[in-house]
């Protein structure tokens, strides 16, 4: 029988596009989705060359201990769990995503952990580990320590389900475990906070701040997810953490003049409030975090992920947002226009911007 993959976080994009690849590799005979909503995507209907493994969809709610049962029904090998959210999904309060990303991750290792089929753990993870603060180091690789830890919010739970994953690698080592702490994904149906952000008209930024950011494709998110699940090289088995973000960086004015948003510099307090108002009014879910990371920037080395997996992303930062602008249309102003406005505003700026 060949592999038996359990996905979880299947209603999300990232999730369902995840699922649409993974069946069609050869060895993959199962993939069994698990979430509390089916994907709004086709996952069931069949392909062109004809070679598409089976799925099920299980409808539970991870944070139950439900998980135990459906490894032991399929006779699960791999876990790729990507339901650890930055985000929060229609009108699902902020307390659910929390308890869903720790309470939900600590009930799926502890059936992991007791299963005798499983194989291989895949975590979703973030670069917002790192943090974002004015003292940090220009390049995070994974070894390094952020300089503050994230107080709350989505990159907390992130820092809380690293720590419950390396536990359960202690306690079953003969399981190989790939921590993927992705950089903000971006492109054309990426359900993200910053695709939101960039989609948005005008474009608040911090006033005395342009930090440096990198990107990683949707398509890139995928691709890498795939490897980790299905293709571990000879040399390695592609267990350990991994930064995953595209070559290059971006300031966040060239990315405006990119997309033709013009942005309009507010004081932090004011940037601070109306992030605020987005989210109460589901306007826009941005979080605390997304702004420390619009203030103060944050870039990872992605060498461990191109060593280990013999892959570079196929998209750099600066070509993944050029997609995302084609598919977003021009901005209220031509991105000429845009520059010229936003190289205006700098001039009057202090020359000591405070980023990085």
């Amino acid at each position: 029988m060949g592999k038996v993959v359990l996905v979880t976080g299947v209603a999300r994009h990232l999730g369902s596009r995840f699922v649409q690849t993974i069946r069609r590799q050869p060895g993959v005979d199962l993939v069994v989705g698990v979430d509390v909503q089916p994907s709004v995507h086709d996952l069931v209907g069949g392909i062109d060359d004809g070679r598409l493994a089976g799925y099920t969809f299980v409808h539970a709610d991870i944070r139950r201990p439900v998980v135990a049962r459906i490894l032991a029904e399929h006779e699960v090998d791999t876990v790729v769990h990507l339901n650890v959210s930055t985000t929060m999904l229609g009108s699902t309060s902020r307390s659910t995503v929390k308890e869903t990303n720790v309470i939900g991750t600590m009930q799926l290792l502890a059936a992991v952990q007791k299963s005798p089929t499983v194989q291989r753990l895949v975590v979703k993870s973030t670069t917002s580990v790192y943090g974002s603060a004015p003292r940090d180091p220009a390049v995070f690789n994974e070894q390094m320590q952020p300089k503050m830890l994230p107080s709350g919010g989505f990159a907390k739970d992130a820092v809380e389900v690293e720590g419950y994953v390396r536990g359960f690698g202690r306690r079953r080592p003969d399981v190989a475990v790939c921590v993927l702490r992705f950089a903000n994904i971006v492109g054309p149906d990426a359900d993200t906070p910053l695709n939101e952000y960039f989609s948005l008209p005008v474009l608040p930024t911090v006033l005395g701040y342009d930090p440096r950011l990198q990107f990683v494709h949707e398509d890139d998110a995928v691709e890498v997810l795939r490897l980790a699940a299905v293709e571990p090289r000879r040399s390695t088995t592609n267990s350990g953490t991994f930064n995953v973000a595209g070559e290059g960086v971006l300031l966040l004015s060239q990315a405006a003049r990119r997309l033709g948003r013009p942005t309009v510099p507010m004081l932090l307090p004011a940037v601070s409030w109306v992030a605020g108002l987005a989210r109460q009014t589901r306007v826009l879910d941005f979080s605390p975090e997304q702004m420390r990371m619009l203030t103060h920037g944050r870039v990872v080395d992605t060498r461990h992920l191109r060593e280990n997996f013999g892959y570079t992303p196929g998209y750099s930062t600066e070509a993944a947002l050029a997609d995302l602008a084609r598919s977003t249309g021009a901005g209220l102003l031509p991105p000429e226009q845009v520059a010229r406005w936003t190289s205006r505003v700098a001039e009057l700026l202090p020359t000591d911007r405070g980023g990085k």
